[in-house]
């Protein structure tokens, strides 16, 4: 009777790690820091890039003209030259934290 107890509250605990960890953020929530982790190495930590690594700056004003959708694109998957240093989609990236960093790439380019 005591091992059907532990193996029941085992098989609980277990149930409620598999609920509760893919909830936990192992990145942050945020736009700004997953823009710090995942990408100011090479656009830098205010987005103006490193134009002899020929590393694009995101605040210039062609780069504001781009639409939500391309930079999401960019992001996500390459844009259309499917570059594999911003395929982040397929690097674990959700579709929601792409949107909090092209949000946070926004409020750079205000600045």
């Amino acid at each position: 009777m005591k091992m059907t107890k532990l193996v029941v509250l085992i098989v609980m605990i277990a149930l409620a790690l598999f609920v509760v960890i893919p909830n936990l953020s192992w990145a942050a929530d945020d736009g700004a820091t997953l823009y710090k982790t995942k990408c100011a190495a090479c656009h830098g930590a205010d987005g103006a890039g490193k134009p002899t690594a020929k590393i694009p700056s995101l605040i210039t004003d062609d780069a504001k003209k781009g639409s939500d959708a391309q930079l999401t694109e960019m992001v996500a998957n390459g844009g259309k030259d499917k570059k594999a240093s911003h395929a982040f989609s397929a690097k674990g990236l959700t579709p929601d934290q792409i949107k909090m960093v092209i949000a946070y790439v926004r409020e750079l380019q205000k600045k």
